[in-house]
């Protein structure tokens, strides 16, 4: 059950059972994985390359593929599953389609884009004679009405079941493992809340599963018969009550039990509402996983076990889930989070290159520090900034900024971050997302909070020039380019908390690399830090006045 000597947990995909079954022509099968950077995506990705697949991903960004470990051993097509060129040019030579993306925390119309992008892949597919598509479903019962999203879910696999490629739908419900969305709901309920109020269907039962369990049942669905074209229900060897499951989670992380009382009055969005102020899972996300506890979600048979034997040495209980969850966690070797998921509503652009600021309007905020600690140091502060690193100045304020932003859906300032030391394009940090990393130089950070306008933070680092006496120098800059009139208000508003917020960024972080100095620190002058001239400077380009401080 541990890891192997490249360091994937088990199932690697190395296993006899589980290892690509070669073409008639000796050659290795082509898999098409679809949500290659989502939570499972992330992971199926390099189990399929260890089992001895050739692995093509379609992905929206191929600019986030670095943050992985597999990104240079894929192909990549450009493109999302409702871009039917996109598709087109994925789908050729494929042997196994794996469909992982769905709408959680997407907007209104969700289902037709569902529906939609299913129709444009399956259609493609049939086309391009794929041999088997593998599409991961949700849980649910039969014969009640469903969520929106399980609903959706549902449609989706039925409309792959009818196009006449041969098709295996996985029925999952909670998956238990580090970083999924669930675990984590589960983890910050139980740590934060002494005593529970709680909806009545936390009495319904759930039949979770282990993330590596879900990886065992997606690696061995690619070798299935070529007429197999149905549903199957997968789950872990526990029919537990959510309440039952958040006292697990407490006995593993060694809390106290917690008393849980069912109130009639929690509907799923109050409840939603609840989870959103208590954790660190948006209220956007949190509702379709709360909706589809509504009902009791356990397996209807177990089919699956003729068609994917179970795992050598066993599915994998509840509590033992939570305790690798638990170790991936504190030895932060989380492998891929719900926290890198894509926001729904938020901007995805790069930040304009300086020549085309011309004729915008940009707010523009500017900080420079000399520091004693070596740039290395000084690297390893900025590289760590956020999660439980925090922002080194205002903590109050930075809560506060982060409550208005789940007040209005946003993802907040507890989304946190999937490594404390390790930072990729992609990832997201509280709420930004990294957009350029230029390793030991510069950090950049695009805003997913709610703002009238477009945000970046750049966090620099550079060797202090030649004579100077050793150490490095911090730059800091932050970017806005306001949205209308909101926009500017906006700006306005919050200038007169930058001087100290941005300020003691600076000093702060500066004196953290100074605080734990490197033995090249050590032989340093032990000069104090002094802070250059730092400004605040709303910026206009000349076509559009921005108005002064």
């Amino acid at each position: 059950m541990g890891e192997d000597h490249a360091g994937l947990s088990t199932p690697t995909g190395r296993e006899e059972v589980l290892r690509a079954l070669p073409r008639a022509d000796g050659s290795a099968p082509r898999a098409l994985v679809l949500g290659a950077t989502g939570y499972l995506g992330g992971r199926l990705v390099p189990r399929l390359l260890a089992a001895g697949y050739r692995v093509r991903v379609l992905v929206r960004h191929p600019g986030r593929l670095p943050a992985f470990s597999w990104g240079d051993d894929v192909e990549v097509v450009a493109g999302s599953a409702d871009d039917e060129a996109a598709v087109a040019e994925a789908v050729p030579d494929v042997d196994v389609l794996f469909y992982l993306i769905h709408s959680m925390g997407q907007g209104k119309g969700f289902e037709e884009s569902d529906l939609a992008a299913a129709r444009t892949v399956a259609a493609a597919a049939a086309s391009a004679s794929v041999g088997r598509i593998v599409y991961l479903g949700g849980l649910h019962p039969d014969g009640v009405e469903l969520s929106p999203h399980l609903r959706s879910r549902v449609e989706v696999g039925e409309q792959f079941l009818r196009s006449g490629v041969p098709t295996l739908v996985l029925q999952a419900g909670v998956v238990i493992g580090s970083g999924s969305a669930s675990f984590e709901m589960i983890r910050h309920l139980t740590e934060v809340l002494p005593y529970m109020p709680a909806p009545r269907w936390v009495r319904n039962h759930i039949q979770p599963i282990a993330v590596r369990d879900v990886m065992h049942y997606l690696l061995g669905a690619a070798r299935v018969a070529p007429d197999v074209n149905r549903t199957v229900d997968i789950g872990g060897p526990d029919v537990l009550r959510y309440g039952q499951m958040m006292n697990g989670y407490a006995v593993e992380a060694g809390l106290p039990q917690r008393p849980i009382a069912p109130l009639p009055v929690l509907t799923p969005g109050l409840a939603s509402h609840w989870v959103n102020v208590v954790t660190p899972v948006p209220r956007s996300i949190a509702r379709p996983l709360i909706a589809s506890l509504v009902h009791d979600c356990v397996m209807n048979d177990h089919d699956v076990d003729r068609l994917i034997p179970p795992p050598a040495d066993g599915l994998t209980g509840y509590r033992e889930a939570v305790r690798l969850a638990l170790g991936r966690v504190e030895a932060d070797a989380v492998e891929t989070s719900w926290q890198d998921a894509a926001v729904s509503g938020v901007p995805s652009d790069p930040l304009p290159s300086d020549p085309e600021w011309a004729g915008r309007t940009v707010y523009t905020d500017v900080r420079t520090a000399r520091t004693t600690a070596s740039p290395e140091r000084l690297w390893a502060v900025i590289s760590a900034i956020g999660g439980e690193s925090g922002w080194y100045s205002s903590p109050v304020l930075w809560a506060i900024r982060g409550w208005m932003d789940r007040l209005v859906g946003g993802v907040g300032l507890a989304r946190g971050r999937r490594s404390r030391g390790r930072v990729a394009v992609g990832d997201a940090i509280d709420f930004w997302r990294v957009e350029k990393v230029d390793p030991g130089r510069l950090l950049r950070l695009r805003a997913e909070m709610r703002v009238p306008g477009l945000a970046w933070l750049d966090l620099a680092c550079d060797p202090a020039e030649p004579g100077a006496g050793g150490g490095a120098v911090y730059r800091q800059r932050a970017v806005f380019f306001p949205r209308g009139l909101a926009g500017r208000l906006y700006w306005l508003a919050v200038l007169p908390f930058h001087g100290f917020i941005f300020r003691g960024m600076a000093n702060r972080m500066t004196a953290a690399a100074e605080a734990a100095p490197t033995t090249q620190d050590a032989q340093t002058s032990e000069a104090p830090q002094t802070p250059e001239a730092s400004q605040t400077t709303p910026t206009a380009q000349p076509e559009a006045a921005a108005p002064a401080p």
